[in-house]
């Protein structure tokens, strides 16, 4: 479970929880569909990812255009313990060469970001990085619109 440990208002905890809820569902509800064992590219290096720009040019080394602002910044901390409902985004992680598991009880931040060249043309899509210090240890792509996805950083076909 992830703990956030910034002031927010209600209204702003109770989005958070939908999304979070919608998120879970979709990781639930498409872990067939998912590409598994696609590697990081090697031009993408998750170490010294410090600034605003160097997280851009990590995903720009996917091939995904985003809106240079972050949709949002999260501090969050990562269980000791994961339970069952981790079990399908650790794998989605470690498929793509992260290791989630490394990280327990660590304190990391979560950068969100609105993709702009969705394959599909589909909009609100969401890339996020999941990043400790200054190295990425996990990413997604997602749409948490009702029957979103969820997928790894690489680019679907």
């Amino acid at each position: 479970m992830f703990i956030f440990t910034a002031k927010l208002h209600r209204g702003r905890v109770a989005a958070v929880a939908a999304a979070a809820v919608v998120v879970c569902g979709v990781l639930i509800g498409t872990w067939n569909t998912l590409g598994r064992g696609a590697a990081l590219p090697a031009a993408a290096s998750p170490k010294g990812v410090k600034s605003n720009e160097d997280r851009v040019a990590y995903l720009e080394s996917y091939g995904w255009q985003v809106n240079p602002q972050a949709l949002s910044v999260e501090e969050l901390i990562l269980p000791e313990e994961f339970d069952e409902t981790y079990t399908q985004y650790l794998e989605l992680q470690a498929g793509q060469g992260f290791d989630l598991e490394a990280y327990r009880g660590k304190r990391v931040k979560r950068y969100t970001y609105a993709i702009t060249n969705y394959p599909t043309g589909e909009q609100g899509i969401q890339a996020g990085l999941l990043l400790y210090k200054n190295t990425v240890i996990g990413g997604d792509v997602l749409s948490n619109q009702l029957g979103g996805f969820i997928h790894g950083l690489e680019r679907p076909a």
